[in-house]
């Protein structure tokens, strides 16, 4: 026969589960604040890398010079946002590991 749970054991678990919760969505919080402002950062700076390429090509003295420019400009481009997203998705990565311990863990603590 098994033994009986007692209700204070269930408050136990009940609060244990609770406060597995709420550390996991402390950490998802955590997370998706850096992400957003990693996120800010490089929008901010790809606008203002954008914007100083329009200005040299506004003074270009040639079609090559203005060819040059962007073409410039698209690499840059093209390996910053390569670059960034490698970034965030190791940042969802963590995220979601840091996450979860809190849900480990009590799910540990109930075996």
């Amino acid at each position: 026969m098994q033994p009986m749970l007692k209700i204070e054991d269930l408050q136990k678990l009940s609060q244990a589960n609770m406060d597995a919760t709420m550390k996991a969505f402390g950490e998802w919080n955590k997370g998706l604040q850096t992400i957003a402002a990693e996120m800010t950062d490089y929008t901010k700076r790809y606008f203002e890398e954008g914007t100083a390429t329009f200005e040299k090509l506004l003074s270009a003295k040639s079609v090559e010079q203005a060819f040059e420019i962007q073409s410039g400009y698209a690499k840059r481009a093209y390996d910053g946002y390569m670059h960034q997203m490698s970034k965030v998705g190791t940042l969802y990565a963590e995220l979601a590991k840091e996450a979860y311990k809190p849900v480990e863990k009590a799910l540990s603590g109930a075996r």
